[in-house]
């Protein structure tokens, strides 16, 4: 039998006192995009630096393709398109060398690229419409270029899972459009991709299931169904026509 995707079974985490996540359980396929909804402060970010393997649980297991996150990530199994505060901007290093950050793990320890991975980069960077860009300071970009930047490394790197912190914060019309059909398109792939968003007026047409997260799982069902009045009411306090907003 094939192992799940991913599979994160009884997770909770602590930060000291605070409580970010509790008993977190959820069950990823090949093959899907899966949102991410919940309100500021409801462990979004700390379960997908869990699933990396970047913050270590104080309970529970995820597993990557049957894998450890170590593994997964020593493997390339698994890659993070992260939160623009996340970034120093200001790093001198063009956006080709992000991209190629992202084949590091196939270049052994010399780190140094081969035809295949400058090929990778050049078909990732054409794919995200940054060709044109390649050898710009990645601070340079504007913030929806940044993302596609990050996207673009995933997609070089060749990962399985694909892991997206708020792709659509700060960024123009043209780079929404284009990190959905990306999206699309690698789930087509067998990849799996699994997107915190806020923007729940898009989330019906980026993605067929949703998962509801505040420290817990709420919900984990198609997307039509999370979004609910009801539901979004449990995490948000609000209606739908709200959250859109």
């Amino acid at each position: 039998m094939t192992a799940p995707a991913l599979e994160v079974g009884g997770v909770s985490v602590h930060y000291g006192d605070v409580l970010a996540l509790d008993r977190v359980s959820l069950m990823l396929d090949a093959g899907q995009v899966c949102g991410l909804i919940g309100i500021n402060g409801s462990g979004k970010s700390t379960l997908f630096k869990t699933i990396m393997g970047l913050v270590r649980p104080d309970s529970g297991t995820v597993r990557i393709d049957g894998g450890t996150p170590s593994t997964a990530r020593r493997a390339g199994l698994v890659g993070y398109v992260p939160q623009s505060e996340d970034v120093d901007w200001d790093f001198p290093i063009s956006v080709r060398d992000v991209v190629m950050m992202g084949r590091y793990g196939r270049m052994g320890i010399t780190r140094r690229p081969r035809g295949q991975d400058r090929d990778a980069v050049d078909s990732a960077l054409e794919r995200v419409e940054l060709t044109a860009f390649a050898e710009r300071q990645i601070g340079q970009l504007s913030g929806g270029q940044r993302k596609r930047a990050f996207v673009a490394r995933g997609i070089a790197q060749g990962a399985g899972l694909l892991l997206l912190d708020e792709p659509f914060a700060g960024v123009d019309r043209r780079s929404e459009q284009t990190i959905s059909r990306l999206l699309a398109e690698l789930a087509a792939d067998g990849r799996t991709v699994l997107v915190s968003t806020h923007d729940l007026a898009a989330l019906p047409r980026l993605a067929e299931r949703s998962i509801m997260l505040a420290t817990r799982v709420l919900m984990h069902a198609p997307t039509a169904e999370v979004l609910r009045p009801e539901n979004l009411a449990r995490a948000f306090g609000l209606d739908p026509a709200e959250g859109a907003a």
